[in-house]
């Protein structure tokens, strides 16, 4: 087990900004910047035991000042969607930065992705680890209350943990997540339409055209939604349904089936030719499936590599979308004295002929 700890240049008002890269006694690393809380990369062995980077993002900080789509960031101070920018919180209406038109997305237009925090090296018990810290002032980007969060990645004997903590002065509203994009394949320029997928979900969040929730809770069973069985994201994402139309393939909340808070199985994506199995388990109440169809055609990554259309899946472990607006979803506020928790652990496994291995 290492940890590694370097200067990685500067943002534009001069601060300054850090590489962690951890490894573990299986030959896997985790890099980790304190801009953002950005996951950079992450290695995952295949069949052969041969490693590869399966997370997109850049090859230095300048590709992360101008993150076209969330690369590995650690995004809040809420996840996903507000509605029109705005929410009612103990009989208080706040309005929060508009970075669409019609909603807020992922904290606004200067979200914790686009800020330096503290970090600092910990070796633990569990692996080699980088906590990193923030403290978000009351009022930043419309949002009451002062937030601290930490955020710790600890790389473990097979996969990488991220543990998220977080404490207000006054009532507020938070829901962290983080959006990296995975490619199991080792090859981030195809994409990922031959992986295959379970969710550990029955029902999902039906939304308006522009992806807001409508209030409902909709049953996957027969639906294109439906990953109960292993599935290649590609075998149904163009069909002539609604809610595929809407999000131009899968870009959907769904709600994970048992206990919130308690840590069990959200998803399982196997790439078929890699032989690579990833498990995500979260303590979260649903994730948001994403597979990177709102990607732009060319996006320059790392190691001269051009990702394109869902060159790359997101599963974002999260509270329910819109959950501010909407009283009848699980709520998401944080009032003084009460700690926001919750971890999510990647953890890769291979495949081979029906057989899984590590």
């Amino acid at each position: 087990m290492d940890i590694k700890r370097q200067s990685w240049g500067a943002t534009p008002d001069g601060a300054a900004v850090e590489l962690f890269t951890l490894s573990n006694d299986q030959g896997m690393q985790a890099s980790i910047t304190n801009f953002g809380a950005i996951l950079v990369s992450l290695t995952a062995p295949d069949i052969n035991g041969t490693m590869a980077d399966v997370v997109l993002g850049y090859d230095d900080l300048a590709g992360y000042l101008n993150n076209c789509c969330y690369f590995g960031s650690l995004v809040g101070r809420v996840a996903n969607r507000i509605s029109e920018a705005r929410f009612t919180l103990d009989g208080v209406t706040y309005d929060v930065d508009k970075n669409k038109a019609k909603y807020q997305l992922h904290g606004g237009s200067r979200g914790f992705d686009k800020h330096v925090w503290d970090g600092d090296a910990v070796m633990t018990d569990d692996g080699p680890s980088v906590v990193l810290s923030y403290s978000s002032p009351d009022g930043e980007q419309g949002f009451p209350g002062t937030l601290d969060v930490t955020a710790r990645y600890t790389l473990t004997n097979d996969g990488l943990r991220l543990d998220c903590w977080a404490e207000t002065d006054k009532p507020t509203v938070v829901n962290l997540t983080n959006h990296s994009y995975f490619n199991l394949s080792g090859d981030c320029s195809t994409n990922i339409l031959d992986h295959l997928a379970t969710l550990n979900s029955r029902q999902y969040l039906p939304t308006d055209d522009i992806q807001i929730p409508t209030g409902e809770v909709a049953d996957i069973a027969g639906t294109p939604l439906d990953f109960s069985e292993p599935t290649a994201f590609g075998a149904r994402i163009d069909e002539p349904f609604e809610a595929l139309e809407i999000g131009d393939g899968y870009d959907h909340f769904y709600i994970i089936d048992g206990e919130t808070g308690v840590l069990r199985n959200a998803a399982t994506v196997s790439h078929p030719g890699s032989g690579r199995v990833l498990e995500v388990l979260t303590t979260q109440p649903g994730v948001q499936l994403y597979t990177g169809n709102h990607m732009p055609e060319r996006v320059d990554g790392k190691q001269g590599i051009v990702y394109g259309f869902r060159s790359g899946f997101c599963l974002e472990t999260q509270g329910y979308t819109d959950a501010p607006n909407r009283p009848e979803f699980p709520p998401v506020s944080l009032r003084p004295g009460e700690i926001y928790t919750q971890t999510t652990e990647y953890r890769f496994s291979v495949k081979e002929s029906g057989k899984r291995k590590g």
